[in-house]
């Protein structure tokens, strides 16, 4: 299953450091058709595909995110650039939260600055969260290799042909309790906001009734 697991994982950390967002810069300050956003986004992010056939966001899918109240509704079938900037939060999103969740994350961003002509836009959003990559990058891949070596010291005892499998094995569950308390965490952190939301609105719904 596993073999040559310490030279995988340099080519890994090699292919993850060339992972690129897309740059504020690069992204058309006009409208397009949904045709022209999938085919941007898809060559802007080529280097976050498993497999080169792979695609990052379809119409469907597109449209399905307005459907779910997701992505703002397009202007006579025209996307703005405050379109493609919530499309690639949804790209990165979509990995591992429900189509619920990422409404709850998006809805009071997109609610405030979405289209909005105010000091502080949603291109402003997205340039300062993006310019926080490279170092999270370094700290990611910095935590990575923490997480083989740790692996490396475990069964130590295990007969030679099957120390490395079992030491690979651990490595992958070790990223993937990583994965899972994030994942708990972002959840819990929507749930818990949305609890604060609704409390807010029945207080005011009752000083309405009164």
């Amino acid at each position: 299953m596993y073999s040559g697991s310490r030279k995988m994982l340099n080519e890994m950390l090699k292919s993850f450091s060339a992972l690129d967002y897309v740059h504020p810069e690069d992204i058309p300050n006009i409208d397009l058709y949904v045709d022209q956003v999938t085919t941007f986004i898809d060559s802007q992010l080529a280097s976050a595909k498993r497999s080169p056939e792979d695609k990052t966001l379809t119409k469907t899918m597109i449209n399905n995110y307005t459907k779910n109240h997701v992505l703002p509704s397009p202007d006579k079938k025209k996307y703005s650039r405050d379109h493609i900037l919530t499309l690639i939060f949804i790209y990165y999103l979509k990995s591992f939260l429900s189509i619920r969740d990422i409404q709850e994350i998006l809805q009071p961003i997109t609610r405030r600055y979405f289209g909005a002509d105010s000091d502080l836009s949603f291109f402003d959003v997205y340039t300062e969260i993006v310019s926080l990559e490279s170092t999270e990058a370094r700290a990611l891949i910095k935590d990575m290799i923490a997480k083989y070596n740790t692996s490396r010291k475990t069964f130590s005892d295990a007969a030679e042909g099957d120390r490395e499998v079992l030491q690979d094995f651990t490595f992958i569950c070790m990223l993937s309790f990583d994965v899972y308390i994030k994942k708990m965490m972002i959840e819990e952190f929507i749930d818990k906001s949305r609890e604060v939301i609704d409390k807010k609105e029945k207080k005011e719904q009752k000083k309405e009734g009164e």
